[in-house]
């Protein structure tokens, strides 16, 4: 039986959708070491089957209220309805039973600050919830200051000393009942089973909105959509940080380099090596190259920092592939009739220089450049030189191998800079036009990132 987005269901999700997410540090993911206690991951597993629901919540009453009829295109339907179903999932889990002397064991003060939407008082309907000025409000980290205008009420300040919190410090000396061990199994493989569930997001989303442009018969995108898709995938990079951490933790790997998916010890040089490896693997597939052009890495080979190695990927998987793409196809029009394999490409270049704030990395290409004009629109969703949009298996709710193309969502960069700023980072471009583009990847360093607000 196909599962369906019920009436009942939806009300459920907009009532949890008027609680205000919380925010999860950095501090807290690194508190937790290579091995965590099972009560602390019992902790840590109750806040996500808590928290994971409000922002998937979050997500699909916006979805569901996009505006112009972007919400009727079939794939952000699609997508809703990955959302919902794993709200759905998580908001049926059954609660553990947690007697009054394991309570005890796992909560100082035996109580746990967890709060049961369906239970409490719902907030009244003219609850103001502050915003972040970049939009961070209910990401997995609230990396960017936010700016109040007014101060909170007596009931928020006493929320805020009862806020729930994703690391708690529980013993590790002690033998837990199997309760304990098999609640933080269930809730580790429920997670899986959604993290697959959601990995073709960002092209059915792009494939959506292409479906509302020809729809619309609409050239570009507006200003208000754009900013639905930053708040959208910022969203989802914090969903996504969440799921992952709380799987990785339960995994029990033994690296003491990690502290679920953040490496203590990122070696840049490493991941970009793996960066250009997939890069130019790609990019030999998609034209039939025997050989991809070179990429030159300039990088000490000693420099580590704290960081997010999947992340660190993507943002340089993403942007060579735009370096490697630029120079085959702007050297294939200076040699009209000459066979690609003939045509001697010139390397892309990568540098890596380490400063006191950030690590900046500089790739460098000599693919033609991009006019001043067109500048602005790279960071514009869906802006891309590429006649047609690749084309996407539909059945995606099947799909866990998904494999992103060559080139043609327009989602690359955009998505990368959200990344880097996600981190307080950033990505900035200078091209030349008719010779090459540099991209500047900043990348702060975790451990001087702000905290989150209370």
């Amino acid at each position: 039986m196909s599962w369906k987005l019920t009436n009942q269901l939806r009300d459920k999700i907009y009532r949890y959708a008027r609680f205000p997410p919380t925010g999860v540090s950095l501090r807290q993911m690194v508190q937790f070491g290579p091995k965590p206690s099972a009560g602390t991951l019992f902790h840590a597993s109750q806040f996500v089957v808590e928290e994971l629901p409000i922002r998937l919540a979050h997500r699909v009453k916006e979805l569901e209220e996009l505006p112009d009829d972007l919400n009727q295109m079939p794939s952000i339907q699609r997508v809703r309805d990955w959302y919902a179903r794993s709200f759905d999932e998580l908001t049926s889990l059954a609660a553990p039973d947690i007697s009054d002397e394991l309570r005890n064991l796992l909560y100082e003060d035996g109580h746990n600050h967890l709060y049961q939407p369906e239970m409490n008082e719902m907030p009244p309907n003219n609850i103001q919830v502050q915003h972040a000025d970049t939009s961070f409000d209910d990401d997995g980290l609230v990396i960017s200051n936010r700016h109040h205008h007014s101060r909170p009420s007596s009931a928020s300040q006493n929320q805020s000393s009862n806020q729930k919190k994703y690391y708690l410090s529980c013993p590790s000396n002690v033998v837990y009942p199997k309760e304990v061990y098999e609640y933080n199994k269930l809730v580790a493989d429920t997670l899986k089973t959604i993290k697959k569930r959601h990995d073709a997001t960002v092209p059915t989303v792009a494939r959506g909105v292409q479906e509302w442009k020809h729809a619309k018969n609409q050239m570009s995108i507006e200003s208000n959509i754009q900013s639905f898709l930053d708040r959208f995938y910022l969203s989802r990079i914090g969903i996504r940080i969440l799921i992952g951490q709380t799987i990785a933790l339960n995994q029990d790997i033994g690296n003491d380099n990690y502290v679920g998916i953040i490496c203590l010890n990122t070696n840049v040089a490493d991941v970009a090596r793996d960066a250009i490896d997939s890069a130019r693997f790609t990019c030999e597939e998609h034209y039939g190259l025997f050989e991809a052009p070179k990429v030159q890495l300039y990088c000490p080979e000693d420099l580590t920092f704290m960081y997010v190695p999947g992340h660190l990927i993507h943002m340089l998987f993403e942007t060579l592939k735009n370096s490697l793409r630029a120079t085959v196809e702007h050297h294939i029009q200076l040699n009209p009739g000459v066979d690609i394999e003939d045509i001697e490409f010139p390397p892309v270049k990568i540098i890596v220089a380490e400063g006191n704030e950030d690590i900046t990395i500089k790739i460098s290409d000599e693919g033609g450049g991009i006019p001043r004009s067109a500048i602005s629109l790279i960071w514009t969703y869906l802006y891309t030189t590429v006649e047609e949009m690749p084309s996407l298996d539909h059945d995606t709710d099947a799909k866990t191998d998904f494999r992103a193309p060559m080139s043609g969502l327009g989602f690359g960069l955009p998505l990368s800079r959200l990344y880097a700023r996600y981190f307080g980072g950033d990505l900035k471009l200078i091209s030349m036009e008719n010779y090459g583009t540099d991209v500047y990847l900043h990348l702060n360093r975790l451990s001087s990132s702000s905290e989150p607000l209370p």
